[in-house]
């Protein structure tokens, strides 16, 4: 068996090692019941994800809409398990191959003063009460089971967003008889310093002492037979900082017990880039973690605030990160104003950003509704609900949406799943000059290149750069309109539009 460090999260690489063993395990029934519907087999590497707010997506059952006030912002909107569900074949055709979902866990029973003129509500799934149980107002267990079933059986993995530090606002744990054993918090006046990632207590909510094993394992155990019983890919798992070494040794050992060696983790370690994220993967606690530099890097470039060939090395130097793991790179999230937004609503400066993610290396990260058009914005507006435009679902119904954006979408991302240099390619840089960048990405292994070219300037811009030698004679096209370049000799005298990016690829 391969060292684990390489092959987990790579469970292609493993497939083929254990070939149509594997496949006949996951198709047996067990004693206890029918098996779980056949989990994809692809490198994470590989993946595009799709992260979404479970109650701003999509409404499928009105049983569970006892606490929906859809005109507070900061209330719950409705989305549950069943309303996804019937959407996954939006996200299969835009060519999602995974996704990330909010935590579930039953919420606190009441809403908390935000500051602003409406009240917030956990509809987020941040603010626990009870983390064994699910809470009803996402929907039940057997439906959480039966959407991870629908996502697998269309190719799609799922990964459950996992809290481990901290309780919400008010929780029931506070009222427990050993709380003081377990909590830091304000009630107790316990909390550490702000500057202690360990102790403080993160934005005044009840923090766990994790640094305990009894407390730490207890946290551990709980989440796993949910894991077991759904069948989940993995978790996301939050605040990652705010525990300590020995919690992610003891809870790397307990999830490959339990889950097993290809259960991915991915962790959100704040602010973290592939330097930060390194001893996590040198002591092999996660298998990837989210990029926060990416996005910051790509709007300071797009806006004209960096020199081009600076750039250029920052995506360079991100294939420095540790063989066998992966950055999960985004452009919005649900803690930061949205890209667009901060673009102030600029399309075609958009698309490109876009295009840049797609052929970058890591897990391209797609945060809900951006893939058309929703614009974010300062909190709460960077959690509105999903645009549905004139379909009848809930919460979003009537909320515009740009199909054309979601064409150029289904576009990059069907050539990054199309070519294995996007995925696993070195980075060659061709161009810099002004505001075209142009860089090559290949991947000795398939045999596979492609150039990607972007322009942030409004005007035209030109370069003639090399061509790989394996091109010489072959049909060029891009990938991104589907035109035709003509075939490859030696080099090409490429013309890049304003504010566009082109993929260069062979027939």
């Amino acid at each position: 068996m391969p060292n684990p460090r390489f092959w987990r999260g790579s469970a292609g690489s493993l497939a083929r090692r254990c070939g149509v063993a594997l496949l006949a395990i996951a198709a047996l029934g067990t004693a206890a019941g029918p098996a779980l519907a056949q989990k994809p087999i692809r490198p994470w590497s590989e993946d595009i994800l799709y992260f979404l707010l479970l109650d701003r997506f999509a409404d499928g059952s009105k049983s569970n809409n006892a606490d929906v006030q859809r005109d507070n912002p900061g209330g719950f909107h409705g989305g549950d398990f069943v309303g996804l569900t019937q959407r996954l074949d939006d996200l299969a055709d835009l060519g999602v191959t995974a996704i990330w979902i909010t935590p579930v866990m039953e919420q606190i029973k009441h809403p908390v003063n935000s500051g602003l003129d409406f009240e917030h509500w956990p509809h987020h799934g941040y603010w626990a009460d009870d983390f064994s149980l699910i809470d009803p107002r996402f929907g039940t267990e057997a439906e959480l089971k039966a959407l991870v079933d629908a996502a697998h059986d269309r190719g799609i993995k799922v990964l459950l967003d996992t809290v481990y530090n901290h309780a919400g606002y008010g929780s029931a744990y506070l009222a427990r008889p050993d709380a003081r054993d377990l909590l830091r918090s304000t009630e107790f006046n316990n909390c550490g310093p702000e500057g202690d990632d360990l102790t403080t207590c993160v934005a005044g909510l009840p923090d766990f002492k994790t640094e305990k094993p009894e407390v730490a394992k207890w946290l551990i155990e709980m989440q796993i037979p949910r894991a077991k019983a759904v069948g989940l890919d993995g978790y996301r798992l939050d605040t990652v900082k705010h525990l300590g070494p020995e919690f992610w040794d003891m809870h790397r050992k307990i999830i490959d017990q339990e889950l097993g060696q290809d259960f991915h983790l991915l962790g959100e370690i704040w602010g973290g880039s592939y330097q930060v994220a390194d001893p996590y993967f040198e002591a092999n606690r996660l298998d990837s973690a989210l990029d926060f530099t990416f996005q910051g890097e790509t709007l300071s470039w797009l806006q004209g605030r960096g020199r081009t060939i600076a750039f250029s090395r920052f995506l360079q130097k991100r294939h420095r990160v540790r063989d066998g793991h992966i950055m999960a790179h985004y452009l919005s999230s649900h803690d930061v104003p949205g890209f667009l937004y901060q673009l102030d609503g600029d399309l075609e400066r958009f698309k490109v950003a876009a295009a840049l993610q797609m052929a970058s290396l890591g897990m391209p990260q797609i945060y809900y509704g951006e893939e058309v058009g929703r614009l974010g914005g300062d909190w709460p507006e960077n959690r509105t609900d999903m645009p549905w435009g004139d379909m009848d679902i809930q919460p979003g119904k009537g909320k515009p949406r740009n199909e054309e954006l979601r064409d150029y979408y289904k576009r990059i991302i069907a050539a990054r799943r199309a070519h294995p240099a996007f995925s696993h390619g070195d980075y060659t840089e061709l161009s810099t000059e002004g505001d075209l960048l142009v860089f090559q990405r290949s991947h000795e292994p398939s045999g596979d290149s492609v150039i990607v070219a972007a322009n942030r300037s409004k005007a035209e811009a030109a370069a003639t750069i090399p061509l790989p030698e394996s091109w010489t004679g072959k049909s060029i096209t891009d990938a991104v309109t589907g035109e035709d370049l003509g075939e490859a000799g030696a080099q090409i005298a490429l013309t890049v539009p304003g504010l566009t990016a082109r993929y260069l690829v062979v027939k």
